[in-house]
């Protein structure tokens, strides 16, 4: 028979933090397009190794670990790193407009495309999912003088693109960054950013576009 306490269990785990899941997903590769289904991968990987994941101390954030391996592994697949520059243009337009929250969501997406893997997996985690240094440690894999350094590197860096300066490469002169739209606090374009996201998740999943 099968184990229905077990499938329940997950059924419930599934519900309370599926769309979490998939929007770190979406934060992570830059891609919403994808992000259902690597969440879908991740969540599979879950229940393959459920009783491990529910007798965890802290089961969401084994969860997290799942969904961040999964992101890693498509990334280093599609190269996203080496993309980056096509997405230039994309800081250029103006961004006065009434439609405030999606063209900054997607402003912030294409800005964490352009950050290496480790730095956009520390400024997402710590400030569109509000984890500490050390959850953010532990998920990582990494230290907590890493995730310090990365998540400041990588907020400086993002700040820049959402600005529309291109982050100057060590050595050049500060004329080289081009002239932007001035300061943009990474992490609240993160909180607005994953926000959007949520809503139009839970909006497609209600059948809206």
């Amino acid at each position: 028979m099968p184990d229905r306490p077990r499938e329940h269990a997950f059924h419930l785990f599934f519900e309370a933090h599926h769309v979490e899941l998939a929007r770190m997903a979406s934060l992570i590769t830059g891609d919403r397009e994808v992000a259902d289904d690597l969440a879908a991968d991740a969540l599979a990987e879950i229940w393959r190794y459920w009783d491990r994941v529910n007798a965890a101390p802290d089961p969401l954030a084994y969860a997290r670990g799942i969904l961040v391996n999964v992101a890693r592994s498509w990334n280093r697949r599609h190269g996203l790193e080496q993309r980056g520059a096509r997405l230039a243009a994309l800081f250029r337009r103006d961004h006065a407009t009434t439609e405030a929250d999606v063209p900054s969501a997607l402003d912030v997406r294409a800005a964490l495309r352009r950050l290496p893997y480790r730095r956009r997996a520390c400024v997402v985690l710590r400030y569109a999912f509000d984890l500490s240094e050390r959850e953010v440690a532990e998920i990582l894999g990494i230290t907590v003088g890493t995730v310090k350094s990365q998540t400041s590197r990588g907020s400086a860096q993002l700040a820049g693109l959402l600005a529309g300066v291109d982050a100057t490469p060590p050595g050049a002169s500060d004329s080289a960054a081009r002239p932007g739209r001035g300061p943009v606090d990474p992490r609240i374009a993160l909180a607005r950013s994953s926000l959007a996201s949520t809503e139009q998740r839970r909006g497609a999943t209600g059948g809206m576009r």
